[in-house]
């Protein structure tokens, strides 16, 4: 049975998508930026973005019932790919233990403020 879980924000209404669908036993977290949603503020620094995103991530993540340690695959997308590896200490820090498959592409955001988006796919608890 498939469930989906929306924090309200305006960029999921708008463009009609949920934060996260359970389906099963897994959880796909859709496309996270860097936004603190509590602020809906943004850093315009790429390690700080990455930082929120995962904040961002864990949360849906816990609220699905699930964790950061159970992520499967995940995707990074960075308008530029020369900031990736300055995201590696934030990327060792929240995947450590769940070592996922990965990918990371180059491509253009919805938003110039965005220097990174994630998604992942992780296994309930």
């Amino acid at each position: 049975m498939k469930k989906h879980l929306s924090t309200g924000s305006t960029f999921e209404q708008e463009f009609a998508y949920s934060r996260a669908v359970i389906d099963g036993n897994y959880v796909f977290v859709s496309g996270t930026t860097g936004y603190n949603y509590d602020t809906m503020t943004i850093s315009d620094n790429v390690v700080e973005q990455a930082e929120q995103c995962f904040i961002n991530i864990q949360k849906a993540l816990v609220w699905a019932g699930s964790d950061i340690n159970q992520v499967l695959r995940i995707r990074y997308i960075l308008p530029n790919k020369q900031d990736f590896s300055r995201c590696a200490p934030v990327l060792q820090k929240y995947l450590s233990e769940a070592r996922p498959a990965a990918t990371m592409l180059e491509a253009g955001l919805l938003d110039g403020a965005m220097k990174i988006e994630i998604e992942v796919t992780a296994k309930k608890n």
